[in-house]
């Protein structure tokens, strides 16, 4: 998929369709001069509902279709028939979607299962015939019940992408680079800051036919949670995520105070975030000698006392296998 094609937020304007309108029909058939009221109800009007499929990635096919309108009912007829409902609206999403109402700003729910169903618009009711308003006192009533009108909505449909593993760094970690390596994904990779400004999946194969998905996030940057940089515009994906990978180059200037101030954009932004499992990678070690490497892992030995954390190289393919390992633990603890 390429990057142009990732849509994680639209606004659609939908409404449900109206009620169909009663019948005032009166029975007249040969030999029966005054049958009487027999007129049915109209039927109700589509809802809009929005449903869950496992098998969409991104919103792109709301791109260029924003307007989506429910059918009408029909209108009730004579022998007591009622109207056909009107033709309901389902708006498929990706699982992870956000329905949020465009107005208020309101979250409505979450769609998280496949086939998960949501109605967002219900559809008017549909008119009574005059059959339901004879009465001892007015035998033959001539009117009957008109539909009730739909509903409109402006929705916000916004994705949070799921995954099991999320690579979380600062810009130009190598995250691009270590998801080309790991999966079939072909994210863009280049030497500079926010190459990658869409989220990118892929499948990592493991051991015996299994796997698992790995997201790569933008980069984040110190002020992302009060919405610098790319901000709010990629944190949400890390909230779906099972585990988070942290990704700091060898060449910091300092790996515990970047990995600190990763953790405290997230902990400002969502709390919760803190308390999904995490794994550290310095990653580009094909720079580094194992001496290097041995002195490194001496001075991180206090700082990532809590955190587990190994070196790596998506050039050399040093730790590669190792970190799949530690991957695959960590998402079946």
């Amino acid at each position: 998929m390429t990057e142009g094609n990732f849509v994680d937020y639209v606004k659609v304007h939908v409404s449900s369709g109206k009620g169909g309108k009663g019948s005032a029909h009166l029975r007249r058939e040969k030999y029966v001069a005054k049958g009487g009221p027999d007129g049915g109800d109209g039927g109700r009007g589509g809802h809009v509902i929005i449903k869950g499929n496992k098998n969409l990635w991104t919103l792109v096919h709301y791109r260029f279709k924003k307007h989506f309108k429910a059918g009408h009912g029909e209108h009730g007829g004579k022998s007591r028939s009622t109207g056909a409902d009107g033709e309901d609206v389902y708006l498929e999403v990706p699982l992870g979607t956000v329905v949020r109402d465009s107005e208020t700003n309101e979250i409505l729910f979450e769609i998280t299962e496949d086939g998960e169903e949501k109605m967002v618009l219900e559809g008017g009711m549909g008119g009574r015939g005059n059959w339901h308003f004879k009465s001892a006192t007015n035998q033959t009533p001539r009117y009957a019940q008109p539909g009730i009108d739909g509903q409109e909505k402006q929705l916000t449909l916004e994705l949070k992408v799921l995954a099991d593993v999320g690579l979380v760094g600062f810009p130009n970690a190598g995250k691009s680079t270590l998801l080309s390596v790991m999966t079939s994904a072909k994210p863009k990779i280049a030497n500079y800051e926010f190459t990658t400004l869409k989220p990118n999946l892929g499948i990592v194969k493991y051991r015996d036919f299994r796997s698992f998905v790995m997201a790569d996030i933008p980069g984040i940057i110190e002020g992302a949670a009060e919405g610098k940089g790319l901000g709010h515009y990629f944190l949400r994906h890390i909230e779906r995520n099972a585990s988070l990978l942290f990704l700091i180059p060898a060449d910091s200037k300092d790996i515990s105070q970047e990995y600190a101030i990763l953790l405290d954009e997230l902990r400002r932004y969502n709390p919760e975030l803190l308390d999904k499992n995490r794994l550290v990678a310095i990653s580009k070690c094909d720079m580094l000698d194992d001496e290097l490497i041995e002195e490194m892992r001496e001075d991180m030995k206090e700082d990532f006392k809590d955190v587990p954390y190994l070196f790596i190289s998506s050039v050399s393919g040093l730790g590669i296998q190792e970190l799949k390992d530690r991957l695959w633990v960590l998402l079946n603890e």
